[in-house]
């Protein structure tokens, strides 16, 4: 997959810039200089969630996902408890997901930037081991997090009539 962020728009294109930023396995912390552009734009729900998690705001992300009663919204809320870090919250996010398209595009498509995608399960479980070492093992797991935003962030909009 091609990411490209002028394809949902000049306000969303805005806000990404080129949507290709390694977001931090954890919390990270808040761009504030986008919080008004995050607020102002109109977008479904469940990409809204992202636009707020890839700008580490994870309390608004969580606010928007947790009232999203899809698969997607799932998504978006166990990605979130991962990056808290709260990998048994996440997990039992990723159990209430189920079978999700995006999961198969990770499969196909994460071995392309180095993991062999397998479950959201174990990929917690890889972030959990690779945080903060500083490693290329956590800039894999950046670059499998960046690609799981983006096949997420663009299904969220497809699945919306985008």
């Amino acid at each position: 997959m091609t990411f490209d962020p002028t394809s949902y728009g000049p306000a969303v294109a805005a806000i990404l810039g080129d949507g290709a930023r390694l977001m931090p396995l954890g919390p990270g912390t808040p761009n504030e200089a986008v919080r008004a552009k995050l607020a102002a734009v109109e977008l479904p729900n469940a990409c809204h969630a992202g636009l707020w998690l890839y700008h580490d705001f994870l309390d608004d992300s969580h606010t928007i996902s947790q009232d999203i009663s899809t698969s997607t919204g799932s998504f978006w809320h166990a990605v979130m408890h991962r990056r808290e870090p709260d990998a048994f919250n996440s997990k039992y996010w990723w159990r209430k997901v189920g079978s999700h398209p995006v999961l198969k595009q990770l499969v196909e498509q994460a071995p392309s930037v180095g993991y062999d995608y397998t479950t959201p399960q174990d990929f917690v479980d890889f972030c959990e081991r690779v945080r903060g070492t500083g490693t290329p093992g956590e800039d894999i797991a950046k670059r499998v997090q960046l690609l799981e935003w983006q096949l997420l962030f663009d299904h969220g909009f497809r699945a919306a009539g985008g």
